[in-house]
């Protein structure tokens, strides 16, 4: 039968061109992109400048993007796409620590710091506790556990932000569990920052009526043999977007406390276990 193309059978004319050569899976998920493409412009009547506008706005994501700064990623972020892909490939059982968008200030082979020590190196910022233990499903002391941190300086950038201005490995740091499982190091309680809104996505928050901003927290990537790595932030419990972060990154089961602390030149606690599920 030969398909030729049609409003009404733009799916099965389309998806009928799959070559047989082609893999399972490729078919599967381009079978599926098709249907909901030409579903999503049906069901909204995408008119021809819409259409036109829509290859603009692409166009634009992709010539902004770099080595240093990825939109299309940022894209994925902003419409709830890079969550929903983090949560379908990370379901963990009930009490396991949830997962949470990785983002792009990650560096390798942050410092292995000795426990207790700070990452703050620039001296701004509210001096702050982070402590807690790593464990198992059963509440069991993991030991081994490397504890992956960094975060935002008290001015919201990070300090691939600004080299030449913050010190390198600014706020970043490695910490090794013991037999206890207890890690802990001395930052900065987190502040608020925008996503990058300079480009073709900040433009269409603007128009979409929202913010860039995202609430104070700190990255954590917690690895140990035998347990799912673990990509997760904790936020600031009165920040004021926890409830519109930008790239919809906050779970509530990732609100830390906060603790402010008298009479110490730490002015902050955070206390928060990481519970890891095994491989």
């Amino acid at each position: 039968m030969k398909h030729y193309f049609s409003e009404d059978s733009s799916v099965e004319t389309v998806n009928a061109r799959m070559g047989e050569g082609t893999s399972p899976r490729m078919a599967e998920v381009m079978a599926c992109l098709v249907k909901h493409l030409h579903a999503f412009a049906k069901e909204i009547h995408l008119t021809q400048g819409e259409w036109e506008r829509g290859v603009d706005f692409l166009t634009k994501t992709g010539q902004i993007c770099s080595g240093e700064r990825q939109e299309f990623i940022l894209l994925s972020d902003v419409l709830g796409f890079s969550m929903l892909v983090d949560a379908i490939n990370n379901r963990r059982p009930a009490g396991a620590t949830e997962n949470t968008v990785f983002g792009p200030f990650h560096v390798e082979d942050a410092p292995i710091r000795a426990m207790g020590e700070t990452i703050s190196l620039d001296g701004k910022g509210e001096p702050c506790l982070f402590e807690g233990r790593v464990i198992d499903l059963h509440g069991t002391p993991i030991e081994g556990a490397c504890v992956d941190v960094w975060s935002d300086n008290a001015d919201g950038f990070y300090d691939v932000q600004q080299p030449g201005i913050q010190p390198k490995w600014n706020n970043r740091g490695r910490f090794y569990t013991g037999k206890d499982g207890v890690y802990a190091f001395r930052g900065i309680k987190p502040t608020s920052y925008p996503i990058p809104d300079d480009g073709p996505v900040g433009k269409m928050l603007a128009q979409m009526g929202r913010h860039p901003y995202r609430p104070a927290h700190m990255h954590f990537l917690v690895t140990a043999p035998g347990f799912q790595r673990l990509v997760t932030h904790t936020f600031v419990g009165d920040d004021s977007y926890l409830e519109s972060d930008a790239v919809f990154g906050v779970k509530q089961t990732l609100i830390a406390p906060f603790e402010r602390l008298e009479g110490e030149d730490t002015l902050w606690r955070s206390p928060f276990d990481f519970v890891l599920t095994p491989v």
